[in-house]
């Protein structure tokens, strides 16, 4: 029998942990011929995770160049995906959420008149600015693809409303929760000592990101200086931040942080001590759109410091609250959490709409049927 060519494309270390499940799924199943290629958007984030999975990838495009724009990645990837497609000719390209990789790969296989899977499809903010590129990149990618895994019924509403068929579009859940299973350990030990001092019983630690572009300047330092004053009224609070490697985002975090003994500035952490660090955290305030997923599956809460959000399910399911990124509305929703238990349990409790750990499952089963 003639196996399914499924070839993956991604890029960055995010979808390399939604994608990795995926992988790791076909790579058991007999009809299915897993092909793997990376434009290494980013470099060395997405080696960790290849490392923590045990991928390896049959085609690397290496692109990554520091301070590179938005239409170098795109040129770049978009020429070297060309060449794996004509040599590869998969029956089918999948690509995985809102980066400069996913459209580029939907674009090449287009081009090839390839069949287009797009993992984590029908997110939606609303303003093609926010997140940027990424609301782009999910919508023209969804105008060119023949498989829309939706992670969730709101996902598969947004795709009806644009127009999308019907049978063209699979709930799944999200790959993110599958991804946790391979990461969380009981009894895990972190290799930066300050992680495993942390008294995460007695005290409340805060986990901190940041590094949205629509965030960096004064969005960004009301958000600092709303941390800076929750770590001075509550005694029993510290902050890890682990911070992006963005220089706008550093010189903005060490001006106004400064030398708070409270506020620890970390470097970026792989995924593995990434997530076993949330799991061990009181709450998470973040601008990321993952963290949004995969904290809630660890029982803790999403204060999201931007304008908007693609993932709405977590604020519905009360998940996750849109705090915005103006100072006295980010000091007052952490300060509820901190001060009031009731509020904290509601969010903690609350049921995580973002499935449950077999969305690549789901996945490859369509792949299969389909094909």
């Amino acid at each position: 029998m003639k196996k399914i060519k499924v070839m993956t494309v991604f890029g960055t270390r995010p979808e390399g942990i939604k994608m990795a499940p995926i992988i790791k799924v076909m790579e058991k199943e007999e009809k299915i011929e897993n092909i793997v290629c990376i434009t290494a958007q980013h470099r060395e984030m997405l080696d960790q995770v290849l490392n923590l999975f045990d991928i390896e990838p049959d085609y690397d495009l290496n692109i990554f160049k520091p301070g590179q724009s938005l239409t170098e990645i795109t040129i770049r990837a978009l020429k070297g995906l060309e060449e794996v497609i004509q040599k590869v000719k998969p029956d089918l390209l999948l690509v995985q959420g809102d980066t400069t990789t996913v459209f580029s790969g939907a674009l090449a296989a287009f081009y090839q008149k390839v069949k287009i899977g797009h993992v984590e499809a029908g997110l939606r903010s609303g303003n093609l600015y926010s997140p940027y590129p990424e609301e782009a990149n999910r919508k023209l990618t969804g105008i060119m693809t023949d498989f829309h895994f939706a992670p969730t019924e709101e996902s598969r509403k947004n795709l009806l409303r644009e127009g999308y068929p019907e049978e063209k579009i699979f709930i799944t859940g999200n790959t993110v929760i599958d991804a946790l299973k391979y990461a969380i350990k009981e009894d895990y030990s972190f290799q930066l000592p300050l992680l495993n001092k942390l008294d995460y019983e007695n005290n409340k630690v805060i986990l901190l990101t940041s590094h949205r572009r629509e965030n960096i300047g004064k969005p960004m330092e009301n958000i600092f200086n709303a941390i800076n004053d929750i770590v001075e009224k509550h005694q029993d609070v510290e902050v890890v931040f682990p911070i992006h490697l963005n220089p706008k985002v550093r010189e903005i975090a060490y001006g106004v942080f400064k030398d708070n003994p409270k506020v620890h500035i970390i470097e970026p952490l792989d995924y593995e001590p990434f997530t076993n660090l949330m799991s061990k955290v009181h709450i998470v305030v973040t601008d990321s759109g993952g963290l949004q997923e995969e904290a809630p599956s660890l029982g803790k809460p999403v204060l999201v410091i931007r304008e908007e959000t693609e993932r709405p399910e977590g604020i519905e399911a009360g998940t996750a609250k849109l705090v915005g990124t103006n100072y006295e509305n980010v000091f007052k929703e952490i300060d509820i959490l901190l001060s009031n238990s009731e509020e904290y349990k509601k969010m903690a409790n609350a049921v995580n709409p973002y499935g449950d750990g077999k969305a690549a499952e789901r996945i490859v089963d369509v792949i299969i049927n389909s094909l």
